[in-house]
């Protein structure tokens, strides 16, 4: 049995798992890069620990593309409507921290980018495969700026992203509603809750 692209797609009460697979994906790349990146300062700058910096500047630039491929997606496969019942400040507000946290995701990654190539480091090999090309020349004032851009966009995606989490559970645990169920996969073969 060959299965269909529109099956994949997000329906009007639930994620799709395209958009469950790179929504988790996404979560996790992230986590990981928020614990490596919490210790990177407190590495020495030496050969021997290269890989650690290349491993947290591959993965963000990782995250950059899927990103920009769930949004792709985002708007092939539409969204679900707000839960029935969900009052309309609630959905406006879930709307906009949404488009918060793609803007977040997408400006952390490219400010990274942009303190790496304007501190002049030896050119960035992308997982090893090829060379990530220099959004700018060496310069200090640019990447003081880009590296203090990184570090509050981080702390204002963990605030967002703790807003994000805890709206998710005050659903599922205090409403009971399927705000949270929905971005998970169905379970059984009926689907339903």
């Amino acid at each position: 049995m060959t299965l269909r692209i529109t099956s994949l797609k997000n329906s009007v009460d639930r994620w799709g798992p395209v958009s469950q697979s790179l929504h988790w994906l996404i979560m996790l790349l992230i986590l990981g890069m928020a614990v490596v990146g919490l210790s990177l300062d407190s590495l020495p700058k030496s050969p021997k620990y290269f890989w650690v910096y290349d491993l947290h500047k591959s993965t963000g630039l990782a995250v950059l593309a899927l990103v920009v491929i769930r949004l792709a997606w985002r708007l092939y496969a539409g969204t679900p409507a707000p839960v029935a019942g969900t009052p309309v400040w609630q959905a406006r507000i879930a709307a906009i921290t949404h488009w918060m946290l793609y803007a977040l995701i997408l400006a952390m990654p490219l400010s990274g980018w942009l303190y790496d190539s304007a501190s002049g480091l030896r050119p960035l090999k992308w997982f090893g495969l090829f060379t990530v090309p220099k959004l700018a020349a060496p310069d200090p004032a640019v990447r003081d700026f880009a590296r203090a851009a990184h570090e509050w966009l981080f702390w204002v995606l963990v605030a967002l992203v703790a807003l994000h989490v805890a709206a998710a559970f005050y659903h599922h645990i205090f409403q009971n509603d399927d705000t949270l169920r929905r971005m998970l996969p169905r379970r059984g073969s009926s689907g339903s809750r």
